[in-house]
């Protein structure tokens, strides 16, 4: 980071100025910040969040060389030893689809790229839009808790062997369960075959900016890094940034995302999301204490659960999988399979009956995430989960299905996608070509993709999910995931 003085925010401190002034409002966005009229809009947000609602190209805001949308993205870039860093207000869906879209640009058509498997479902969708070709490498599973995990460098390197033409890769690092990968060897084998290397690090915003989270990719050898910054940096959410790290592929990169770009960000972006990453930036650059904080609530939450006799924590046994070179503490994976419901019902019922929302859950896990400065009441969470083991028995939930083998890979995702279909019932698309994406939510990892082989147990699952509280199938055409669409 430098020398830089992180603690200056110019976007959000120009916004403000702005709404200070008395200013004639005779443009975009039709409430004109103006209270009457609005009463309704200004009575549930305030005020102050319409004034700060602004249309995009105004001097001294987003216009001219040097304005303070420039200052705060080159502020964020010098945060991340990043070339250059982009503000995105669609998420790290939208920096998925952009990094496929720009991988396009690589090399030739007949190039593959290299990607994990348990990729987010957005970056099937970008490989659906830019026409890519995948070779995938499967990640270790951890069937019994549901878990995609990550990609070994020896399977890595295995890969490009075989693939020596591949023309870039994509691996997912952290996982949803906080499992980290060996970023700084996979950069290394990338970079030995020729190729760059994105990370998928929508999980690990704030790595890096404290000794005690693992290391930034960029700063490990990553080429481009996807950064979901609402979820564990502390912007708003559906606000996230893409970042082109210095080193040989740079020049090339920077080029054609921001080719890439133009196709994908609103003209329209919303200004309150681009100065909350303007915040959160400063804030995690500056916020050493902050995440220290959260460390230790986490740490104090897992002590709590390794006491507990009916619940265990799942990175206590990230050691005997070979792909997982660290763990995020900040994520509090909790096997709660010992208190006889899933882990759906386990999430739901924290939620309805104590008010206490966490991240995920699976079959027999639930994820808590600690945002950073975020002293959590671990005497609350642990008292919740006290009643619930009081009200069950000690056994395993029976009700609940191993995560399922992807299909046969038949055809590339973009012609599947685009081919004549039709749509049948459940029982009737096993052996049957995909035509869409179709990922149990959460997590959002595809179960099936167009192109891959539909089998009884994939259907299995998705109907399972669905069946669950707060389980729903992405890409599916109907609610109970009975009718499936499919390549004629």
């Amino acid at each position: 980071m430098g020398t830089v003085d992180q603690s200056q925010t110019p976007y959000a401190d120009a916004l403000t100025r702005y709404a200070e002034r008395d200013t004639l409002r005779l443009n975009v966005p039709g409430h004109n910040a103006r209270v009457e009229g609005t009463q309704r809009l200004s009575g549930y947000f305030g005020q102050r969040i319409l004034e700060r609602d602004l249309t995009p190209f105004l001097p001294g805001i987003d216009s001219g060389e040097g304005n303070p949308l420039a200052q705060a993205r080159d502020l964020a870039a010098a945060a991340w030893d990043a070339e250059k860093t982009w503000f995105l207000t669609n998420g790290a869906s939208q920096a998925n689809r952009i990094v496929a879209l720009a991988l396009a640009q690589l090399g030739v058509s007949q190039q593959p790229i290299i990607a994990q498997r348990s990729a987010h479902s957005s970056f099937i969708d970008g490989i659906i839009l830019a026409g890519l070709s995948p070779v995938w490498i499967s990640p270790t599973i951890d069937h019994h808790h549901g878990i995609n995990h990550g990609v070994s460098p020896a399977s890595f390197e295995a890969a490009l062997v075989e693939n020596p033409n591949a023309r870039a890769a994509y691996v997912i690092s952290p996982s949803y369960f906080g499992a980290v990968a060996d970023i700084e060897s996979l950069a290394n084998i990338a970079h030995r075959h020729g190729i760059p290397l994105v990370v998928d690090g929508a999980w690990g915003t704030h790595f890096g900016f404290h000794p005690d989270v693992p290391e930034s990719p960029l700063r490990l050898g990553a080429d481009v890094l996807v950064s979901s910054t609402h979820k564990l940096g502390g912007s708003l959410t559906q606000s996230a940034m893409l970042h082109v790290a210095k080193g040989p592929f740079s020049q090339q990169l920077v080029e054609i995302i921001d080719r890439t770009f133009v196709l994908t960000q609103s003209t329209s972006s919303s200004s309150l999301l681009l100065a909350s990453l303007d915040i959160a930036r400063s804030a995690l650059a500056t916020g050493e204490s902050d995440i220290a904080t959260a460390i230790r609530s986490g740490d104090a939450l897992r002590e709590r659960v390794r006491a507990h006799p009916r619940l265990s924590v799942l990175s206590d046994d990230f050691g005997q999988f070979f792909d997982i070179a660290a763990h995020d503490p900040l994520h509090v994976s909790i096997d709660v399979s010992g208190l006889g419901r899933s882990g759906h019902e386990v999430r739901t019922h924290l939620m309805t009956e104590h008010h206490i929302a966490t991240e995920i859950a699976t079959d027999n896990c639930i994820v808590a995430i600690i945002g950073p400065g975020h002293p959590v009441d671990v005497d609350r969470m642990m008292n919740a989960l006290d009643l619930l083991a009081r009200d069950t028995p000690s056994e395993s939930s029976k009700d609940r299905l191993d995560l399922p083998a992807v299909g046969e890979f038949r055809m590339i995702p973009r012609d599947a996608y685009f081919a004549p279909s039709e749509v049948v019932d459940a029982a009737a698309a096993v052996g049957r070509i995909s035509a869409d994406t179709l990922a149990a939510y959460p997590p959002g990892i595809p179960n099936i993709m167009p192109g891959e082989l539909f089998t009884g147990e994939i259907i299995e699952f998705l109907q399972h999910t669905v069946m669950q509280p707060g389980g729903y199938v992405r890409g599916s055409i109907t609610e109970k995931s009975n009718q499936f669409r499919v390549v004629i």
